[in-house]
């Protein structure tokens, strides 16, 4: 595959990233940019000027996991973005196709093994839901469709959580820290375009969206990749008000390219009664639909 372009904005990226204190470098008086220059990187990598150029040119083809080593060194890179650029690696060697995930049916055909929708609705304690690399909510439980009523009510949005974050304005409401939740979207999706470069759903999404929203089309230029596992965000629902919640990203095992995403609350804390008081709303009839979509 011709990723030139990819691998070539990738490295100039993460090289205008660091600054030459950070190299443990002079930081001089005559630079025009604050990053590191080639010849810095080939010098911190132990390469020939000629040869780094090279590979910022996008050619990574044949590159030795040494050399991949040494320039993930260089840049110092940290383990989301050293996974992408092997991923650069393998897509440019073409030995990429037994490690990406095997191509799926369009979204709207897949469906959980009734195995999966049991376990998911086994969760009862906070909303739990499978997606994919593209961000699209492929399963979920009652609680979880109650706590993204937005996404499911969003025209044209198809449940996916990257639309809605940059195309429909209840994300400003829904997302307090939005500017932090679209940097994270849009990592995800970086990640996923280099684990997976062949996936053609993929590239007309992010094509609809750097079309249509100038933020993601910003932050899709900067390159910025991460491993989305755990941790906290916090939300506002329009039912039960401010959420704090706490996160955990699991790789499923028997779904290559599938994460199961469930989120909690801290015991005791308001936010446990939110998603209590969220969990007795999901169970009323009148929320078998979606909620009505601000502006509808």
């Amino acid at each position: 595959m011709d990723n030139r372009d990819e691998v070539r904005e990738f490295l100039t990226s993460r090289r205008a990233k660091i600054t030459p204190g950070q190299a443990g470098l002079p930081s001089g008086s005559r630079r025009r940019v604050p990053g590191l220059r080639r010849s810095e990187v080939a010098a911190l990598a132990d390469m020939s000027v000629e040869y780094y150029a090279k590979l910022e040119r996008g050619n990574l083809a044949g590159v030795s996991p040494a050399v991949l080593e040494a320039l993930a060194r260089a840049l110092r890179l940290d383990d989301a973005e050293r996974a992408h650029l092997l991923n650069l690696a393998q897509a440019a060697d073409g030995t990429d196709a037994l490690t990406r995930p095997r191509r799926r049916r369009a979204k709207d055909q897949w469906r959980p093994h009734r195995s999966l929708q049991w376990t998911l609705d086994a969760v009862t304690a906070g909303p739990a839901f499978v997606r994919n690399g593209r961000m699209d909510v492929l399963a979920a439980n009652r609680l979880a469709r109650a706590f993204y009523a937005d996404l499911y009510a969003a025209p044209g949005n198809q449940a996916n959580l990257a639309r809605f974050n940059f195309l429909d304005p209840a994300s400003r409401r829904f997302y307090p820290d939005w500017d932090e939740a679209a940097d994270i979207a849009v990592a995800i999706l970086r990640t996923e375009a280099g684990r997976n470069p062949r996936d053609k759903d993929l590239h007309d999404l992010v094509g609809e969206l750097s079309t249509r929203s100038d933020e993601f089309r910003t932050r899709w230029g900067a390159h910025n990749v991460r491993h989305h596992g755990t941790g906290t965000k916090r939300f506002h629902h329009h039912v039960v008000g401010d959420l704090t919640l706490a996160y955990e990203g699991l790789e499923m095992a028997a779904e290559p390219g599938l994460t199961l995403t469930i989120y909690t609350a801290q015991p005791g804390s308001p936010s446990e009664e939110g998603l209590r008081l969220l969990a007795s709303w999901a169970a009323t009839p009148e929320t078998a639909s979606p909620a009505p979509h601000p502006g509808n």
